[in-house]
């Protein structure tokens, strides 16, 4: 496992702190976009694309990030 994890780290060249780092705050907009989801889906006047919008902010992001380390 320590092994795949040194590899994985390597491809996406970043120290193991920084890749955390961004692993964590990926989860945690996860997150906020699954709880907009949930209160659209009990109210669906509420959020009405808030979620997706957040969802396709990550895309996005990740994207653009792995563009930019194959440069």
């Amino acid at each position: 496992m320590i092994k795949k994890s040194q590899q994985h780290l390597e491809q996406a060249n970043e120290h193991y702190f920084e890749h955390m780092i961004i692993a964590l705050k990926i989860s945690l907009k996860l997150l906020i976009a699954a709880v907009m989801a949930f209160m659209h889906a009990l109210i669906p006047s509420l959020l009405q694309s808030n979620a997706s919008n957040r969802i396709k902010e990550l895309y996005f992001f990740i994207e653009n990030r792995n563009k930019i380390k194959k440069l």
